[in-house]
């Protein structure tokens, strides 16, 4: 019954908390950060830090370069090499308090995200309460889950289904064994409210589903992002991420006027219909996959690992290219800057969206959860002037801590989104630097089943025949390249995602990462060096005057990363006769399996049954995701036995070891030379 003491005396904390916050006397915050026995982690993960041959040695990092300890020492002792390791050149000192910070910040770091969700989204306003949560873990008696089924509070109609009271739904949610909050879900408490908000972890952590320990940097599989974004009260407020063609199609009271930036009364589009039409689109997600691009288009991705180092350039397009660790630090910005503070787009909204910036933030805040943040036309008040007196970070752009870069409110290629997420107390960039340097760090932990060491080692000589290696060479198992759409035959609507930033995009100009926050008024700036970088994957990358690209995605720790494909579409679970693509997988709650998943991307004859599985579900349909594209195939058609696909899928999920890294790194070089 020791789970029980350990529940009771949480609950009792937790009232506690809650009654002094009402007391207005502290304002406390809670996120579970695993310990070393309750990680699953790569041999020698945890004995050192500093590790040289994953990239995180003492060092530093120079737009990407990494100088290791023995250069910079050298390099120190000149004025020359001072100069080029200083910050005011851009230069990011790694160490190990650099690391450990950003494995805080991993699990801990919100940025202020709490307000969005809470006070405006109202994530714990409809039918998922954080008391039906709290219930859930409970009667989880402390053995963790990597799926927390949770009661809903009321009944919902979201399209043409209905979600009953007292249903339980997946949510997706991460609860390590012993924890009682979800894993990257930070909780506070302030002016009476209970506020959760969302780190790293929640999406690029897992619970181990056996033994309920945490696995970082894999991603969370099966995390029911859509569905919890649209059980919320006011989830109109994320219709960027969604397929809204114009809001004049919701308009339906003529007289709930806004003033316009050029002087004209608009009408706001009804709170409701609009809610009902993005719930719709939100609910399409498949388990797994989230839609991070604010181009008013349905087209989710699958959530990425964590296993970052040598797998630049970052995000399913390449478009994270630029600036400190080979653009890592762009896409952790990108994730916190933009995907959780919608607010921080309203200076840009008439360029990205054609919503004029008074329409954009009325709309998002005229049903806000809060009564404190909702926005009334009725008062005759621009939604802006209203925002600047709720602002709960003023100074800043949106409700998180998002500063303005040189570049504002233009966006960069280092910042796609515009703004760049630093905390006051900490220096420009300091805590997604952090971040970076400890996603570098991480090291995919074995398989948990047993692999053959013949059968690897012909699976090695079958991927070098089958060609795989031209683009997934390397350490990383990736040439670094954006390939186009056309070419790997992936979904069209995503590839162009980025394109509409075109019109505003500048030649990024950041602040030296010595800068402190808030940024003094005359602060130095510094170009980020893209010269190294091809235009053409550039305009790739961006669908800038093409048609847009993929990136050729990393294979290390495949075992942990399934389904597959840049959608998530290719999924089989354990059963193959029954359980194939997201229907008949994650849709029905079953984990896929990864190597049958990996069957499925290699085979064609089981990829069309995927495809066929996926095309039925017009929930699918409508988030666009098929599992198509990608047509590499090494099955008998192809020349290649069962016996060779079967030993190809085996060293696939072998490439989680170092040593096969390794071995790959040195196969790969005489390829280049042919």
């Amino acid at each position: 019954m020791k789970w029980l003491l350990r529940g009771a005396v949480f609950v009792v904390f937790l009232l506690g908390l809650i009654v002094i916050v009402t007391l207005y006397v502290v304002e406390p915050r809670y996120a579970y950060m695993p310990p070393e026995n309750n990680i699953i982690a790569a041999p020698g993960q945890y004995a050192s830090l500093a590790n040289e041959d994953r990239g995180v040695d003492y060092g530093y990092d120079l737009w990407g370069q990494f100088i290791t300890r023995e250069e910079s020492q050298q390099l120190l002792q000149t004025e020359e090499g001072q100069a080029l390791l200083a910050p005011e050149n851009g230069a990011v000192r790694v160490d190990d308090q650099l690391v450990r910070l950003g494995r805080e910040m991993f699990y801990k770091e919100t940025f202020g995200n709490e307000v969005f969700l809470t006070d405006i989204l109202g994530l714990l306003d409809g039918p998922l309460t954080l008391q039906n949560i709290m219930r859930a873990i409970m009667e989880l008696k402390g053995e963790g889950t990597d799926n927390l089924q949770v009661e809903l509070a009321e009944t919902v109609k979201i399209g043409d289904k209905i979600y009953r009271k007292g249903t339980k739904i997946d949510t997706g949610l991460d609860v390590p064994k012993g924890s009682y909050t979800p894993l990257g879900m930070p909780i506070t408490l302030s002016e009476g409210r209970v506020r959760v908000g969302i780190s790293c972890a929640a999406c690029h952590a897992t619970v181990d589903r056996e033994t309920g320990m945490v696995v970082e940097g894999a991603p969370n599989s099966n995390l029911n992002a859509g569905l919890l974004l649209a059980l919320a009260s006011n989830s109109a407020a994320y219709l960027t991420n969604t397929e809204i063609e114009a809001l004049q199609n919701y308009i339906r009271d003529e007289g709930r006027t806004v003033e316009t930036s050029a002087g004209k009364k608009v009408p706001l589009p009804d709170p409701y219909e609009l809610e009902k039409a993005v719930d719709e689109v939100l609910a399409s997600w498949p388990p797994g996959n989230f839609d991070s691009t604010m181009d008013l288009t349905a087209n989710p991705a699958q959530i990425p690992d964590s296993f970052t180092w040598g797998d630049h350039p970052y995000g399913w397009s390449g478009f994270a290219f630029a600036g400190p660790f080979n653009g890592l630090s762009s896409l952790n910005n990108n994730v916190h800057a933009q995907n959780s503070d919608l607010l921080a787009q309203y200076e840009q909204s008439e360029s990205l969206f054609g919503i004029d910036k008074e329409v954009y933030i009325g709309t998002i805040l005229q049903n806000a959860a809060n009564p404190k943040f909702r926005y009334r036309p009725e008062s005759g008040q621009k939604p802006s002037e209203f925002f600047k007196e709720i602002d709960p970070t003023p100074g800043f752009v949106g409700i998180n801590e998002n500063i303005k870069p040189p570049t504002f409110p233009n966006v960069s290629f280092f910042t796609p989104n515009g703004t760049i997420v630093s905390s006051p107390g900490y220096h420009v960039g300091e805590q997604i630097n952090a971040l970076s340097a400890y996603q570098n760090g991480l090291r995919a932990p074995e398989p948990k089943i047993k692999l053959d060491r013949d059968t690897v080692q012909k699976g090695r000589e079958v991927f070098r025949r089958a060609g795989c290696i031209s683009c997934h060479a390397g350490p990383a198992y990736t040439n670094n390249r954006v390939i186009s759409a056309g070419e790997i035959q992936t979904e069209p609507t995503r590839a162009k995602a980025f394109k509409g930033t075109q019109k505003i995009m500048k030649n990024p100009v950041i602040y030296p990462p010595n800068t402190p926050v808030p940024v003094p008024e005359n602060a130095s700036v510094l170009e980020v060096p893209i010269d190294h970088v091809d235009p053409e994957q550039i305009k790739l990358a961006y669908a800038y005057g093409t048609d847009g690209g993929y990136k050729v995605k990393g294979l290390v720790g495949l075992y942990w990363s399934a389904p597959y494909l840049h959608d998530g579409g290719v999924a089989v679970g354990p059963d193959p006769d029954q359980q194939v693509g997201l229907t008949g997988t994650l849709l029905k709650g079953i984990k896929p399996d990864p190597e049958n998943s990996l069957r499925a991307l290699v085979n064609r004859s089981l990829r069309a049954k995927v495809i066929e599985a996926n095309r039925r579900s017009p929930q699918l349909q409508q988030a666009r995701v098929t599992g198509s594209g990608h047509h590499y195939w090494v099955d008998e058609e192809a020349g290649f036995t069962p016996e060779e696909q079967e030993a190809l899928i085996q060293y696939l999920i072998s490439l989680n070891e170092p040593e096969a890294q390794l071995s790959a790194t040195e196969n790969a070089r005489p390829l280049e030379e042919e």
